[in-house]
């Protein structure tokens, strides 16, 4: 797939060369776009960072006395991120689109910093908040190392007590957390946490748990962290629980948790919560329910480029509030959004293209990490009794499956330039498997009649659709988010038609994407779609192949079941506790060699049973860029796993006068 190119001009607020002298690294060892270090950064490029420069709205507020000199803002070993293209320059607004809270994931993936991050492959981890770590042999106890002198975004210096505050007074919580997250676990035990030092803190587990490192890189950027100074007012240990529920009660919620959540602890709370002390690069500075919600820099952020210039270079950025996709869609082609690729879709290309020289943009193709973008889930825990032995019996899946016309799909909805293929992991991947990839993927419609007529479905109503054992017709209700993901709604018609043509009746069911994510979780639904993303780094977010993701929708319930160690959902049964079964080994198994042996059966019995049922994957990605919006790279993976776009670096874009 060729890379392509965009031109245009973009009025800026304010921009300033920043200082880029003596700016030679050697290409060999300095990756750019990437992290390091201070010190590994000065060894690999042979330069020292001797002095750092700041933002001009800093610089007037250091001179205002509103804010201490940009040296005291800065950690004694920041982080230095290698710009894409060239050194860039301070100033701008961001001008970008959303859907409002629902759509959260939006800013997060731009903001959001882990302890430790993966490179922009997903194939290594990187330093980020924490400067360095040590694991033991047998993979049980990890030491971290985080940055001394990172501060909170309202000057507060970050510590291990934060660290401790999380785990001791928010994680041990049962009220806060009920149920401890799994990667927190080793043989269904949560781990230990203890205090070092000041800037050191151990991660102890009672079995192996090999996957630490790699699971730290993708869980949000509450995990380890919450400003212990300012969440404490908040916390019964700390503050008058009556005192809380008072505010809960003010603030509209009946439990002091709740309030908890919603100021500190839930992901889109710094959006909600001006207030909350972040580690982000930008922080929140308006309503989320605005008709345009700003994020203003953090002054206390604490990366840096190799001329020692403070990170972000863009000083704000607005995300205006839309209806749906498609208005976002208008909006970038009308030249009002700077850089974008959420809610851009494949579909949407060319016209993307045909509005490219008016619209004054680029754009840029990435590769998403998505083995199908419609990846229809017949809910193993469907509550209507006909459907759930029909659902679970794999020979109706099967026939579902090669009813799909996947080739058409491709042309029609695709532009020819996506791949047909069942739901699986991409290629290039690990554990990329070709032949699960072509598993009942071909088009054979007469087969498939073939397959329901052996399963007992040979008798039709008077419109010629199959009748269910009740006597009813056999009809199928696809829900899925309206407005949402572009091609969507395209291929579901075209599955309506495919399915329809073997005697199975269906309903399309658009509904609201939080809505449909409650009724995904409660198990309410009878088939529903996501895409099959999470290839980038699969140990890391199995939960596509698990069912525990909340917006998957195959084994909703058997995923809870597993979450919650047995106290909610369905306990599982046959494959599907099969595969909880070798995840359980998987985690624990400290030799990679037999680890991987252990997951390659969890794929084996996915290709057997095809669960999930795909479509078209592999396809490319359209980032809409202005012109002068420089330091975005072409040809990235775009996947949750590695926070797309949060691997382009996005606090080293900016603005070229």
């Amino acid at each position: 797939m060729s890379l392509l190119k965009r031109s245009v001009v973009l009025l800026i607020t304010i921009v300033m060369v920043l200082s880029s002298s003596s700016l030679a690294f050697s290409q060999e060892k300095v990756i750019a776009g990437e992290y390091y270090n201070l010190s590994d950064y000065e060894k690999l490029a042979g330069k020292k960072i001797s002095k750092y420069s700041e933002a001009p709205m800093l610089a007037d507020l250091v001179k205002q006395g509103k804010l201490p000199p940009v040296e005291q803002r800065i950690p004694k070993n920041p982080l230095v991120v290698t710009p894409v293209e060239e050194v860039g320059q301070y100033g701008g607004t961001w001008r970008r689109a959303w859907l409002g809270l629902s759509d959260q994931w939006g800013p997060n993936k731009i903001c959001v910093e882990h302890l430790l991050m993966f490179d922009k492959s997903g194939t290594k981890v990187l330093p980020n908040i924490a400067e360095s770590w040590n694991v033991s042999r047998d993979a049980r106890v990890y030491t971290f190392k985080i940055r001394e002198g990172i501060k909170w975004s309202d000057g507060t210096p970050l510590t291990t007590d934060d660290v401790m505050f999380w785990y001791e007074d928010v994680i041990l919580n049962k009220e806060l957390t009920p149920n401890v997250p799994l990667w927190l676990t080793s043989g269904g035990k949560p781990c230990e946490i203890e205090k070092v030092d000041t800037y050191t803190f151990r991660v102890k587990f009672a079995q192996p748990s090999p996957l630490f490192l790699i699971n730290i890189c993708k869980q949000g950027g509450n995990a380890f962290f919450l400003p212990k100074h300012y969440m404490k007012q908040f916390h019964p240990k700390y503050t008058s629980k009556e005192e809380i529920e008072k505010k809960a009660k003010e603030a509209g919620f009946q439990f002091w948790y709740q309030l908890f959540d919603a100021r500190g602890m839930n992901s889109n709370a710094w959006l909600q919560n001006p207030q909350l002390p972040v580690l982000y690069p930008w922080r929140a500075a308006s309503s989320p329910t605005a008709t345009t919600m700003i994020l203003e820099r953090n002054p206390y952020y604490w990366k840096v480029d190799p001329a020692g210039n403070q990170l972000p270079y863009i000083d704000k950025i607005a995300q205006a509030l839309l209806e749906n996709r498609e208005m976002i869609v208008m909006k970038a082609i009308s030249g009002e959004i700077d850089m974008q690729m959420r809610h851009m879709s494949l579909s949407d290309y060319t016209l993307l293209m045909e509005n490219k020289s008016k619209g004054g943009y680029r754009v840029l193709q990435w590769k998403q990490g998505v083995g199908a973008d419609v990846m229809i889930c017949l809910n193993q825990n469907v509550k209507d009794p006909v459907l759930r032995k029909l659902f679970e019996d794999r020979r109706f899946r099967q026939a579902l499956s090669i009813a799909i016309n996947r080739e058409e799909i491709n042309q029609l909805v695709y532009l020819g330039l996506g791949e047909p293929r069942q739901a699986s992991l991409i290629s290039g991947v690990a554990f990329y498997d070709p032949e699960w990839e072509k598993m009942w993927a071909e088009y054979d419609p007469k087969r498939a009649s073939e397959i329901l007529d052996k399963m007992g479905f040979n008798k039709k109503d008077k419109e010629g659709f199959r009748l269910r054992p009740d006597g009813k017709t056999l009809t199928l209700t696809i829900t899925f988010p309206s407005g949402v993901f572009g091609a969507w709604s395209d291929v579901l018609e075209m599955v309506e038609k495919y399915w329809e043509a073997i005697g199975v009746k269906v309903a399309l069911q658009p509904v609201e994407r939080s809505l449909y994510v409650t009724r995904c979780n409660a198990g309410d639904l009878e088939i529903g779609i996501w895409n099959f993303d999470r290839n980038a780094a699969v140990m890391s977010d199995p939960g596509r192949l698990l069912g525990t993701v909340t917006d998957g929708p195959w084994a909703p319930l058997y995923g809870q079941w597993y979450s919650t160690g047995g106290k909610g959902g369905e306990e599982p049964k046959g494959d599907i506790r099969k595969i909880y079964d070798l995840w359980d080994k998987v985690t624990v198994t400290a030799d990679e060699k037999q680890r991987d042996r252990y997951f390659k059966e969890i794929i084996n019995l996915h290709k057997r049973n095809i669960w999930m049922i795909g479509t078209v994957g592999e396809l490319p990605q359209p980032v809409v860029v202005k012109n002068n919006f420089r330091n975005v790279p072409d040809g990235l993976v775009w996947d949750d796993t590695l926070r797309a776009p949060k691997n382009a670096r996005p606090e080293q874009f900016f603005f070229k006068q």
